[in-house]
């Protein structure tokens, strides 16, 4: 039989043993495979908010520019022209109004159901109640102005309102659309780039310390600047402009926040 030595190790005929305090649970170490994979994941679909992006950029927002420019640039149409389901031109028609729905919350919605033509008979959406939608009630004759086969405006008397379908020059929101997807795209392609590149140390660019916080200050900085700039009016270049660095110097603190905690944990 062998006797194990003083210094807790076996002789030559029989195994090693551990040193004494040594840890008997090592961790395994962990495959690279995985976190690999979420890269390429997290890669891929990041090509989805740049799609958009790139959508929201060269067509939504052109579209829409040239829309709002097409109908400010209309002319009435002919007193003696026939009446069209498609015009370039502005016709007015009277209507009378069916009915009316004001209803607050997610499933509302402002409407006024119009009839007394061949063409244009529907339901109109409006933004809100006020001023004119509020006063209808049925049986009431309006005045509307009808553009490319839509109401764009309601009138009666002095009052008039826009519908939901005029077009308007306000394309500091789109910007905003675009700009968070952009970002949420850079995200991405960030996160799932150091995963792949450091499948092991790929810390902290992960959702809960760094990617969760990263995410709610792009939603809330471009809802932030975007919605003033549109009730302000101000040049849609100022929404980028200002959610970018906001964005990236919060990124920036964030990790300067992550190393520091590290570096007093350790």
């Amino acid at each position: 039989m062998t006797v194990p030595s003083t210094d807790g190790t076996h002789g030559t005929a029989g195994p090693p043993l551990p040193p004494p305090g040594a840890d008997l649970h090592l961790p395994a170490p962990r495959s690279p495979g995985g976190p690999r994979l979420v890269g390429a994941a997290l890669v891929m679909l990041s090509l989805i908010p740049a799609l958009g992006c790139y959508l929201v950029f060269t067509a939504w927002l052109p579209s829409e520019t040239k829309r709002y420019q097409d109908y400010a640039a209309a002319e009435p149409c002919p007193d003696r022209a026939s009446a069209e389901a498609w015009e370039d031109c502005l016709r007015t028609v009277s209507f009378t109004v069916g009915s009316t729905k004001i209803e607050r919350g997610r499933s509302g919605g402002y409407q006024a159901a119009l009839s007394g033509t061949p063409f244009w008979n529907g339901t109109v959406a409006f933004g809100d109640q006020g001023p004119l939608l509020e006063r209808l009630r049925p049986a009431d004759r309006v005045t509307a102005t009808v553009w490319r086969g839509q109401v764009m405006t309601v009138s009666k008397g002095d009052v008039r309102q826009s519908t939901s379908e005029e077009p308007r020059n306000e394309p500091q929101m789109a910007v905003a659309v675009g700009t968070f997807l952009g970002l949420l795209a850079v995200m991405g392609l960030w996160f799932g780039g150091v995963r792949m590149a450091r499948p092991i140390g790929h810390e902290p660019f992960t959702w809960r310390p760094y990617g969760k916080p990263l995410l709610i200050t792009m939603v809330v900085t471009c809802a932030a600047v975007g919605l003033p700039a549109v009730w302000l009016g101000v040049p849609s270049w100022i929404v980028p402009t200002i959610a970018v660095p906001v964005v990236a110097c919060t990124a920036r603190l964030l990790h300067r926040h992550r190393r520091a905690s590290t570096a007093r944990g350790a």
